[in-house]
């Protein structure tokens, strides 16, 4: 039997159009999976206008992008907000030809290694942020993301 870390998640729907794709217990199981230290995460699904705006204001870019990750805290326990923009992920999924469920699998657990101080600005970083982004999604039965 695996132990998972506590997690306490709470999930906002700003833009309802894909909740169906994640369901309470899904997305907890994708977190949990992701996640090495008990946890506090929202979860907030948003239009392409709130997307982009949190992505000006944030990081300087003038798109909504898939996901953001604000992490607030890491030790004893993560505390963070991730922010899906349900356009962006509906279109990538389409683009890519990946089941939308899959996909906001693989940004949720990317968004959780974000929050737990993983990131790809450097390639050794990225190799090794997608290395354990394909074993967690594979253990969860998905396709790796990273596979061509």
């Amino acid at each position: 039997m695996v132990l998972r870390p506590n997690l306490s998640l709470s999930m906002q729907f700003a833009d309802k159009s894909d909740r169906a794709a994640l369901p309470r217990y899904k997305v907890k199981r994708w977190l949990q999976a992701a996640l090495r230290v008990p946890a506090d995460i929202t979860i907030r699904l948003v239009d392409e206008a709130e997307g982009l705006a949190l992505n000006r204001e944030y990081r300087g870019q003038d798109h909504a992008t898939n996901v953001l990750t604000f992490d607030y805290a890491r030790q004893p326990c993560v505390l963070a907000d991730l922010v899906l923009c349900t356009p962006v992920v509906r279109h990538e999924a389409a683009v890519c030809r990946i089941e939308l469920q899959a996909h906001y699998a693989h940004l949720i657990v990317h968004g959780a290694l974000h929050a737990q101080g993983m990131d790809h600005l450097l390639e050794v970083e990225a190799r090794e942020m997608e290395s354990a982004e394909s074993a967690i999604l594979l253990a969860l039965g998905y396709p790796d993301p990273y596979a061509h």
